[in-house]
């Protein structure tokens, strides 16, 4: 489903961050990313999500070249790939239905988001999804009001509603207790194994990719050094990082 060929970054007028990356990943994966600080890990993710643009190489995203097509074709990809920041980008007065069925500034005509108005299946159909996140209970309480575990899966529920077939997390379980860093991975997890949905998500804690990851990706200076399955990492390849 996605194809990564020699992706390369470079910050104007500064240093090459990304060097010449490619990976493929199909649908139904979770792929964590490791790396020490400055290794290119967030950087990755903004690139793989379309926040950034390439220097150069080649994307493929359901078969389609991303960068042969026109502007309307990578806005649709776009949309297809949900970014998640390590501090979900909510409405904090807004509810967290309302966060969801208004959708992000990426998702969402600017119209939607200034009147708030949606429809009525709009409305069933995110909450649906609060349901299965396990936050039914929170979906009329302001977004601001809510943990930070919380605010994560209002934010992975908007993300499913709206049409992400890819879900690019920076650090989502970062600051969070261990109980709920598991309940939000689990739920990541489970979207992959029940709704084919491609989770790439940055991990800080390397217990946590050897335990939810079909797949480890590693990053060091901005070069892929790791691509192994999803297992305890050898004192070897932690080395590489």
């Amino acid at each position: 489903m996605i194809r990564v060929m020699n992706l390369s970054k470079t910050i104007p007028g500064g240093p090459k961050v990304l060097n010449n990356i490619s990976f493929e990943s199909g649908e139904g994966q979770f792929i964590a990313i490791k790396g020490a600080s400055g290794s290119g890990k967030s950087m990755l993710l903004k690139c793989l999500s379309l926040q950034e643009k390439w220097t150069s190489g080649e994307y493929r995203f359901d078969g389609v070249d991303v960068f042969k097509k026109g502007f309307a074709e990578r806005l649709k990809v776009k949309r297809e790939i949900a970014y998640l920041e390590e501090k979900p980008s909510l409405y904090p007065n807004k509810t967290g239905l309302k966060n969801v069925v208004i959708g992000s500034v990426t998702q969402t005509p600017a119209w939607r988001r200034w009147t708030g108005m949606v429809r009525n299946d709009d409305y069933m159909g995110a909450m649906d999804t609060i349901e299965k996140m396990g936050l039914l209970d929170k979906a009329h309480q302001q977004a601001g009001k809510m943990s930070g575990g919380e605010q994560q899966r209002i934010a992975i529920a908007r993300a499913l509603v709206h049409g992400a077939k890819v879900i690019a997390a920076d650090e989502p379980v970062a600051g969070l207790d261990p109980h709920t860093a598991d309940r939000v991975l689990s739920d990541l997890k489970k979207l992959c194994q029940e709704q084919g949905v491609i989770v790439i998500a940055v991990l800080h804690q390397g217990d946590w990719a050897e335990r939810y990851a079909d797949r480890i990706l590693g990053l060091n200076n901005g070069e892929l050094v790791l691509d192994v399955k999803g297992r305890r990492l050898t004192e070897r390849e932690k080395m590489l990082l």
